[in-house]
């Protein structure tokens, strides 16, 4: 083998080497990148599942008072109507005479929410 060929080689396996060196160091800067990303995902996931948990927390609790799950208005309204008192868009504050139901306000007690 001449000198100039193996000269030639040696400079060809540095360069490919050099460049896969730098392929490399580009790929780890890359999955540093990925790596720091994920953890700051990690920790806003976390974050939002805490958050849910306590929105979820703070929902059920107000919709534990009673057994229909009634907000607190509408207890109020349901110990009007319980105390003889419409609380229905018609007669509103009138008193019901012999503990007649009223429709419109069972409905508004417990109608669609």
């Amino acid at each position: 083998m001449d000198k100039k060929d193996l000269f030639d080689q040696i400079t060809e396996v540095t360069r490919n080497t050099e460049d896969l060196l730098n392929k490399l160091h580009e790929t780890q800067g890359a999955m540093v990148e990925i790596m720091e990303e994920n953890a700051e995902l990690q920790i806003e996931n976390q974050h939002l599942r805490e958050r849910l948990k306590q929105a979820t927390a703070a929902e059920n609790e107000g919709t534990k008072n009673t057994k229909y799950g009634l907000s607190k208005s509408l207890q109020n309204l349901e110990k009007l109507y319980a105390s003889g008192y419409h609380v229905c868009n018609e007669f509103y504050g009138k008193h019901r005479q012999d503990e007649e139901e009223c429709a419109f306000c069972l409905t508004v007690i417990y109608g669609d929410r």
